[in-house]
């Protein structure tokens, strides 16, 4: 990168101050004085009036919906991997899962600050799914699977009981549900403990964000003001 290029990326000053700079003796890379139209390699350590420059870090924030059939892993070797899917130049990972044969929201990113802010269930983030099952939903399962259920989580070995959640029937076999939690494959496994079986999983929303504007199989870049939302 062209030495006036890293300077600005910094943040400190346009990259005609930094030719400026330059010019007047004060930027130093590796130790030695730099001239105008130098470039900077990585690893070289750039200082300016003494004072060594950070480069900022370009953070990238996606929203896919996913369609059946696409796997949430960063393992490339995986065929139909999600990373593969989206084909992004720069090194991303997605926050959080969605099953294989799910669908819907999920968010990818190169930050790894926001996994525990989003995936930690003490934070209270919602995520909503609309779910279809086999058969009639009556009201009792309605009542038995908001009051939290007990399923075996494979990650732990053990049983646990899921947290009371919010959940209403749609027409006779879909419901939406919302979720603070995020156990593996938990819709499904909370469902099976009824009798039901899952025919369709699919996730609209994620604390604020949701596919408004994603088509099927499609992804954007969050917003400025979508991002600040999940930074807080």
């Amino acid at each position: 990168m062209r030495l006036n290029n890293y300077i600005s990326s910094t943040g400190i000053c346009s990259r005609r101050e930094a030719d400026k700079l330059i010019q007047q003796k004060k930027v130093l890379i590796n130790g030695k004085m730099a001239q105008v139209g130098q470039t900077v390699e990585p690893g070289d350590i750039v200082k300016v009036n003494g004072k060594k420059l950070i480069q900022k870090k370009n953070d990238v924030y996606i929203a896919l919906n996913k369609p059946v059939g696409i796997t949430c892993t960063t393992e490339r070797h995986i065929k139909g991997n999600i990373i593969d899917y989206i084909n992004y130049p720069e090194r991303i990972f997605p926050v959080g899962r969605l099953d294989k044969p799910s669908e819907g929201l999920i968010i990818l990113t190169n930050d790894g600050t926001i996994v525990n802010k989003i995936l930690r269930s003490e934070n209270n983030h919602e995520k909503e799914y609309v779910v279809t099952v086999n058969k009639n939903i009556t009201q009792q399962f309605i009542d038995n699977m908001g009051n939290g259920v007990r399923i075996f989580n494979p990650v732990t070995n053990k049983h646990v009981v899921t947290n009371k959640c919010k959940i209403t029937k749609v027409n006779n076999t879909t419901f939406k549900i919302i979720l603070s939690q995020g156990f593996n494959r938990q819709i499904r496994r909370m469902c099976e403990v009824f009798g039901y079986e899952v025919k369709k999983l699919q996730r609209i929303r994620i604390m604020d964000l949701t596919l408004k504007g994603i088509a099927p199989g499609k992804w954007r870049k969050l917003t400025p003001d979508e991002v600040e939302s999940l930074l807080k």
